[in-house]
């Protein structure tokens, strides 16, 4: 293990030189495309092998995954180890075993590269009553400051586990992790006026995140997206010193529009952040594309053209992109369902192509700092 340690610290020791040669400007900034999987810690080694294999070869660089608990053997027809939340039961006291599963996914994720999005809480778990909405309700957690506190040590709690086999803290893993966020979707379920109304939140979890990472690390803070664009991009988030980039969820086919994004493009410049597209996708449904529980099956050659139009609006604004979500196995079509079976279904040919060519395409803003180390 010591060997394998090594050499591995040494490799990204060269690793990083060469990035910093893309990062001086001799490279220009290029976009990039990926994936989520909110259960992903939960895969097999096989099932790893299935879904890193077709991201690489789709040139994907970076899967966004969620701890959160998975207590079924089954999620979207993916037989998957279940797991507890980090605080199963109660407020501080925690349960590894997501984060020890997440260990041996990075060390395989590494290996094609691909680095990882974790993200630390879900808005999901809040409303389905874990152990902060039991004992502050969904607003309380938001707003106490005890709960804010006891929050903030889950996210140290986390950034300080110990890699079972590099034996180093997450925070260090910079050539494993392209970011930490505090929470997916925060806020999303009490309306946009309360996200509005409330920006300090992001600020101060993103604050408590920067200040655990090694001073010039490369694993920059992002925020979890909201339901829109416009809920998404907030003001105080692209004004916020410790946030790195600002997230956008969104899956109305008027905010997959180049020109709207562009407006979005714009007023994160001026703030000197930068925003990615995080969560997207195209409705296997005929229903509206943002509500995407029922109807009938698309045929596969509008949903395909959908795919295409969508990613390829995206990345002509200039922002990356992450599809929700790209799954190891057939999609089994349950409800809100935008999933793309890798090599199975008819449409991952087209994503691949999308992909591949958001892989050559200008970015808006510079993320050649965000792969370091690969």
């Amino acid at each position: 293990m010591v060997f394998f340690t090594s050499h591995l610290l040494s490799l990204f020791t060269i690793l990083y030189v060469f990035a910093g040669v893309a990062s001086a400007g001799i490279i220009k900034p290029r976009s990039f495309s990926g994936s989520n999987l909110y259960y992903a810690p939960g895969l097999s080694k096989a099932q790893r092998t299935v879904l890193l294999d077709g991201m690489q070869s789709a040139g994907m660089k970076v899967l966004r995954v969620w701890i959160s608990a998975q207590t079924t053997a089954s999620t979207k027809n993916t037989t998957i180890t279940p797991y507890n939340s980090v605080e199963p039961d109660t407020i501080g006291v925690y349960d590894d075993t997501v984060l020890e599963l997440l260990d041996d996914f990075m060390l395989d994720s590494f290996a094609r590269g691909i680095k990882l999005i974790i993200s630390m809480h879900s808005y999901n778990s809040l409303a389905s009553g874990d152990v902060y909405s039991d004992t502050y309700g969904v607003e309380g957690f938001y707003e106490n400051t005890t709960a804010q506190a006891q929050f903030d040590a889950r996210l140290v709690h986390i950034m300080n586990h110990k890699h079972k086999t590099l034996r180093l803290a997450w925070k260090y893993l910079s050539p494993f992790i392209f970011a930490f966020e505090a929470e997916n979707e925060a806020m999303i379920g009490l309306g946009q006026q309360y996200i509005v109304d409330h920006p300090q939140w992001q600020c101060d979890r993103a604050t408590t995140i920067k200040n655990q990472l090694p001073k010039g690390s490369n694993i920059m803070v992002t925020t979890g997206g909201a339901s829109w664009l416009d809920e998404s991009v907030q003001q105080g988030w692209l004004d916020c010193p410790a946030i790195d980039i600002v997230a956008v969820h969104a899956y109305g086919a008027g905010d997959l529009n180049t020109t709207k994004i562009e407006s979005y493009v714009d007023l994160a410049k001026a703030a000197g952040s930068r925003l990615m597209f995080q969560e997207w996708g195209a409705c296997y449904y005929d229903t509206a594309n943002n509500v995407c529980d029922y109807g009938d099956a698309l045929d596969v050659a509008t949903r395909n053209a959908n795919i295409a139009l969508w990613a390829d609006q995206i990345t002509a604004a200039g922002l990356p992109w992450l599809y929700w979500q790209v799954l190891p196995n057939a999609d089994p079509h349950y409800d809100y369902d935008y999933e793309i079976g890798v090599n199975t279904d008819p449409s991952w040919p087209t994503l691949k192509k999308a992909a591949l060519r958001a892989a050559v395409a200008p970015a808006a803003f510079d993320f050649s700092d965000c792969f370091l180390g690969l």
